[in-house]
């Protein structure tokens, strides 16, 4: 069955003014919610704490459960951000996730844009790795993983996806690090219906790390995530009748730019050079054959050959060798 939504050429000026909001630099005048006014609980029970007269909210896993919320209203399309502070000390298994959603609606054909922090075992690095599905393509995974070039862990930064009609963005604290672009040989696996904002920590250890080889160890818990500066800015969506609920306003015409700046490639670059891992485009244990929407960077795909032989090709997998990553400290950002 092919579902219509009546409300695509009414966002149109919301789709175009979203994607200028970082070119302007006015991603900082956008409304904060309050827990009550923008979000319910998820699960998790007293697991999920709500602090600051509903300004921040803090995600609990113990031996219990996890916990996690969601937004009150569907979205197609718009502005989805919050500051994060991740757990410390030693998080194998554990997973965070920002991520967009409408799973319980579309059960057999959903979509999903995901931020994944995947804990690690204690001098290991949290690694955050973005991922989309559309039209139920679970099977057909499009992951990127990257580590950081900061502790996630210290303090609070910005994670945010922005979604049009006709590209996905990622950005950490204002820094685009994936652009993901709509092409017609993707055909329905673009996220194109209406989802949630969902926030929630969990047990993953079955292959948060390192494949499943380290597992929570609740020991160490409780593990809090700390949730602020919560944004919801896009269009609503009825959830019976998927017809446009509000648009919210952002910008005027003359305001508008459809494309990232120049400065921001040159960060994104940047940081893909210097900290990107894994991307599923240079997979050849997965896909013998680049998926199509995938636009092959060369240097990409000789830095991660090197970074895994096995996994991106060009040879066996070698054994003694240990590649460590010294830390840089939070003024790299500045070169980025």
């Amino acid at each position: 069955m092919v579902m219509k939504f009546p409300y695509l050429g009414s966002s149109l000026f919301l789709f175009l003014a979203l994607v200028s909001v970082f070119a302007s630099g006015f991603e900082k005048g956008l409304p904060i919610l309050s827990f009550d006014e923008g979000y319910n609980q998820l699960f998790g029970d007293d697991n999920l704490a709500i602090l600051r007269d509903g300004k921040a909210v803090h995600l609990t896993l113990n031996e219990r459960t996890g916990s996690g919320f969601v937004s009150q209203e569907l979205y197609l399309h718009g502005y989805f951000s919050a500051s994060i502070k991740l757990p410390a000390d030693y998080t194998a298994g554990v997973v965070v996730a920002f991520y967009m959603s409408n799973g319980d609606i579309f059960e057999k054909n959903h979509d999903e844009i995901d931020f994944e922090f995947l804990g690690n075992i204690r001098g290991k690095d949290w690694r955050i790795q973005t991922n989309v599905y559309g039209n139920g393509s679970t099977s057909f995974g499009r992951e990127e993983r990257y580590n950081l070039w900061f502790d996630p862990a210290d303090d609070f930064h910005h994670y945010t996806i922005l979604w049009t009609d006709s590209q996905i963005m990622f950005y950490v604290d204002s820094i685009p690090i994936r652009e993901f672009k709509r092409t017609a040989a993707m055909g329905g696996d673009f996220p194109s219906k209406p989802m949630s904002l969902y926030a929630t920590i969990w047990d993953g250890s079955d292959w948060a790390t390192n494949g499943g080889k380290y597992r929570v160890n609740y020991k160490y818990a409780p593990y809090v995530a700390e949730f602020s500066d919560l944004i919801l800015h896009g269009c609503t969506v009825d959830p019976v009748e998927f017809s446009s609920k509000i648009c919210d306003d952002v910008q005027s015409p003359e305001q508008l730019k459809t494309r990232i700046t120049p400065s921001q490639r040159s960060k994104m670059d940047s940081f893909r050079k210097k900290h990107m891992t894994y991307s599923y485009c240079y997979d050849q244990t997965r896909y013998k054959v680049p998926p199509p929407e995938c636009m092959v960077n060369h240097q990409e795909a000789e830095r991660l050959k090197k970074f895994d032989p096995v996994t991106f090709g060009g040879g066996k997998r070698r054994h003694g060798k240990q590649h460590h990553r010294s830390r840089a400290n939070r003024s790299e950002a500045d070169s980025i």
